[in-house]
């Protein structure tokens, strides 16, 4: 085989591997969406890889080659949806303004909670199983990303640059008010008067844990519109009128 032929085989096979590692990646991720659906609506115990397999409309044998078993399965889910979460909090780093990044990363929670509302369910209910195959994630890569982000809220608070009682209980707390839009997207629908939640109620969620959470560290929200004094009692006055 001349040198070129032998470059022209090479570029194929390069192709077919390429082609190969797409089509797996595809029905990976086909894989983890459908498993993180059934696993959201029927729990651990109740989902199995046959409606698993259903839902992401492959065979049932696919799932067992590229996961093996249910367990190896909702371990990987698991892992997707921390690795989405954790990615997140790169917008906190020490040389942006605080405001700016704090901002962002609340609005990237709601986002999240917005898009993947099934993904918050799974985690959820992890934690209520006692999160027995989060303990070990939980205790050290969770808690070294927090220490590393905790580090950069103690410097800003050292320059003057925002107030912070407890850094660690202030991300609790954006954790709470953002993910709250998923697990209780049925309480907060009814409550609004609305069917389910859409673009507006999250915005406005996002708007006020932003305003509620900045304020509360000192700082001005960027990009929420403040309202006058005493402008909500003027409306609601000539509503009443």
């Amino acid at each position: 085989m001349d040198s070129v032929s032998g470059a022209a085989v090479s570029g194929q096979d390069h192709d077919r591997e390429a082609v190969t590692g797409n089509i797996r990646q595809v029905n990976r991720e086909r894989i983890l969406q459908a498993a993180t659906t059934v696993f959201a609506d029927a729990g651990f115990g109740g989902a199995t890889m046959l409606g698993i397999a259903n839902a992401a409309g492959l065979p049932k044998a696919n799932l067992h080659y590229y996961f093996g078993t249910k367990q190896a399965l909702y371990a990987a889910v698991l892992d997707n949806i921390l690795t989405v979460w954790l990615d997140a909090a790169d917008a906190i780093v020490p040389e942006r303004d605080p405001a700016v990044a704090l901002a962002d990363y609340i609005r990237a929670k709601i986002e999240h909670s917005r898009r993947f509302p099934q993904a918050s369910k799974v985690f959820a209910s992890e934690m209520m199983r006692g999160a027995p195959l989060l303990k070990d994630f939980l205790a050290h890569r969770l808690r070294d990303r927090v220490d590393a982000k905790v580090a950069v809220i103690e410097g800003w608070a050292r320059q003057g640059r925002i107030v912070v009682p407890n850094p660690r209980h202030l991300l609790f707390q954006i954790w709470a008010m953002t993910q709250t839009y998923a697990d209780f997207a049925v309480q907060i629908a009814a409550v609004l008067g609305v069917e389910t939640l859409g673009p507006a109620e999250f915005a406005a969620a996002g708007d006020t844990a932003v305003t509620l959470i900045l304020r509360g560290c000192g700082l001005t929200p960027p990009g929420v519109p403040v309202p006058a004094p005493g402008s909500r009692q003027r409306v609601e006055t000539a509503t009443q009128n």
